[in-house]
């Protein structure tokens, strides 16, 4: 096959994939807030919220690159979580400047509750496919994601 060929189907395939990709993205994040709906989160929400719970006191700039959102959208999401009493702040006993966000017992609590919802939701979601379908799955988007981070 000539170059120019094999460039034009690497180009469609790729473009393809990222079509597919997008789609499957934004089809996931739409099934997944549907299924939490009944528990009054959101997807952004839950990943804040189990965020700040599983790293404990953490700086907004750190709890913005591990979820992977705009410190911007960190803080409207955990200034909403603080308001609802599952987040609070607290200063950094290191550096007064700094403060930090850590779950309250409530928010430990629904973080747990929300949780439960969520990993059942994932199940249903990705059921469709068997278990070494899954960790294939991962191992791949992990590389890609790491690909694009670098």
């Amino acid at each position: 096959m000539p170059s120019s060929a094999h460039d034009a189907e690497s180009r469609q395939r790729a473009v393809a994939l990222a079509d597919a990709f997008g789609r499957a993205g934004k089809t996931l994040v739409r099934a997944l807030d549907e299924r939490l709906g009944d528990h009054g989160v959101s997807t952004p929400r839950s990943k804040v919220l189990f965020e700040v719970n599983r790293c404990g006191p953490v700086r907004l700039t750190d709890l913005a690159r591990t979820v992977g959102i705009t410190q911007g959208t960190a803080s409207t999401l955990t200034d909403a979580l603080v308001r609802e009493g599952l987040v609070e702040r607290c200063a950094d006993d290191s550096d007064r400047r700094v403060t930090l966000l850590q779950t309250t017992a409530t928010g430990r609590r629904q973080a747990e509750t929300w949780a439960t919802a969520y990993t059942a939701a994932a199940e249903e979601l990705f059921g469709i496919l068997s278990g070494k379908e899954q960790l294939a799955l991962t191992e791949l988007l992990q590389r890609l994601a790491d690909s694009i981070n670098d």
